[in-house]
């Protein structure tokens, strides 16, 4: 699964796979806490994260909701998604 983006000790990643499971999302790693995050809503749909990481990842979503979605269809077609920036 690749890494398209890290901030804060945060990683954020997509499988690229056209059998992944609607709806879009994408993956978040923070030391112990993992979760999934709706593209779409820039909701915590699954899993958990800090409160203080919560707000930037989903901060860093909203700002990046159209470069996610691109990178959405990318891995729909089984296709390799890009880098994101971080949130800075």
């Amino acid at each position: 699964m690749p890494t398209i983006s890290m901030f804060y000790g945060v990683i954020i990643r997509m499988y690229f796979a056209p059998n992944e499971h609607p709806p879009p999302h994408f993956h978040v790693y923070y030391a112990e806490f993992k979760a999934l995050v709706d593209i779409r809503t820039c909701e915590i749909m699954e899993g958990n994260l800090p409160k203080k990481q919560a707000k930037l990842v989903l901060a860093w979503a909203e700002l990046h909701q159209d470069e996610l979605m691109a990178n959405w269809s990318l891995v729909m077609n089984g296709e390799e998604p890009f880098k994101i920036q971080p949130l800075q």
